[in-house]
């Protein structure tokens, strides 16, 4: 704390952390859950500094509120219910899309609204919000472990505040001028070294603490967007949302070479990519060639080879929610992208579907995986294993195209 009693400031960010910690628990400051280590933490006057919120000029024209689920931040997302503004909650850990929207039930009373405002409200009393949903956030509000009145902030470590800001801009969902808000005990604003911040960082623009309201009049930039270039395929894999967004972007032109992508092997793919995509639809190659396989790519064929149909292992993923304007060349470029090349595509774009088949059920589980919250056309689609598989030589071979 800035000219008073508190923790000492930190040599590094997990310094930093560590001292904000031990001093609210040692101190009897800190709030249930507890031990706060390695949370946002919460703390005795939290629900004060939330009610600050409501006095700032930034709230009262916000419509649409982004607020994290952290626990001290309750009294904000109670704030922006009773207020009646559009609330929107992080997914936890971002594992199933970005957003979820907090939908109290008609004619709720001032305890319903309560209910919604908890961690428990958010799980029953939210409905998704596809990466394609126009959405435009007035106002951001982040939990923080320290923060300085320059607007320097640091969380819990694991960066997925920076990384839901950056997915957001991504989207078109925030600009540089919204507003962001921390709220936080007068304990936790420090003397913080420009020097630890990182280019991804967030920086914020109010700190509400149960004593003050702090404008930070921060210069620094916030991020631009995604920083591919230190997204591990790790972290791809556990955010399917991440997927969407960079398969969206590298159709843009954009770099979107990995942290751990070798960036000759990445440049190689997409001349590939592009290649192919320029050819016209039955002009490829590999048309030529019966149903050999090339590399990932297979050729277009109306029927299974002998072997794959005498293996009786084929498994089928059903992919809807298509919508009419994309093209079977989209998916198709799509599937090779999120690396979930099928044996077949059974395309059916009238009906907003497709099927498609894969080796054995752990190839298909796999594309699932890797399939899930991919967006296309507008649509985020729906993609699950279809649930009347079908038998070996019975395979629908309507338009059927292999990849």
């Amino acid at each position: 704390m800035q000219g008073g009693a508190g923790p000492r400031v930190g040599t590094s960010k997990g310094g930093v952390r560590e001292l904000v910690w031990g001093y609210l628990e040692s101190s009897g400051l800190a709030d249930a859950p507890r031990p706060v280590h390695g949370r946002i933490p919460n703390f005795k006057g939290s629900h004060q500094a939330c009610c600050s919120i409501k006095e700032l000029d930034a709230f009262s024209r916000a419509s649409v509120i982004k607020v994290d689920p952290d626990k001290p931040l309750e009294g904000v997302r109670l704030a922006a219910l009773q207020a009646r503004k559009t609330l929107l909650v992080p997914t936890p850990r971002l594992r199933s899309g970005l957003f979820n929207r907090i939908v109290p039930p008609a004619g709720a009373t001032k305890e319903i609204l309560r209910i919604c405002s908890t961690s428990r409200g958010i799980k029953e009393y939210s409905v998704p919000v596809g990466l394609d949903g126009k959405v435009r956030v007035d106002l951001v509000v982040v939990g923080s472990v320290a923060v300085s009145e320059k607007g320097w902030r640091i969380g819990k470590g694991e960066g997925y505040a920076d990384m839901e800001y950056a997915m957001m801009v991504s989207m078109g969902a925030v600009k540089e001028e919204t507003p962001v808000v921390t709220i936080v005990h007068d304990c936790q604003v420090l003397d913080i070294s420009e020097e630890l911040l990182d280019d991804h960082d967030l920086t914020v623009d109010y700190i509400l603490t149960p004593t003050r309201t702090i404008k930070t009049n921060c210069k620094r930039p916030k991020p631009q967007g995604i920083l591919w270039h230190k997204v591990s395929y790790e972290m791809l894999a556990k955010i399917p949302i991440l997927k969407s967004l960079r398969y969206k972007e590298k159709q843009t032109g954009k770099d979107v070479t990995l942290q751990d992508e070798h960036p000759d092997l990445a440049n190689a793919n997409e001349s590939t990519a592009l290649n192919e995509k320029a050819m016209p639809g039955n002009t490829r190659p590999q048309a030529a060639m019966g149903s050999a396989q090339l590399g990932q790519q297979y050729v277009e064929s109306d029927s299974l080879s002998p072997r794959l149909e005498g293996s009786g292992t084929i498994t089928t993923v059903y992919v809807g929610n298509i919508p009419p304007n994309v093209r079977v060349s989209e998916l198709k470029y799509a599937l090779r992208e999120f690396h979930a090349t099928p044996l077949k595509v059974n395309w059916q774009g009238a009906q907003h579907r497709a099927f498609l088949d894969y080796k054995d059920k752990a190839a298909a589980e796999s594309a699932v995986s890797s399939l899930k919250g991919l967006s296309l056309g507008g649509n985020t689609l729906r993609v699950e294993l279809a649930k009347n598989q079908r038998n070996k030589g019975q395979v629908e071979i309507n338009s059927q195209k292999l990849i």
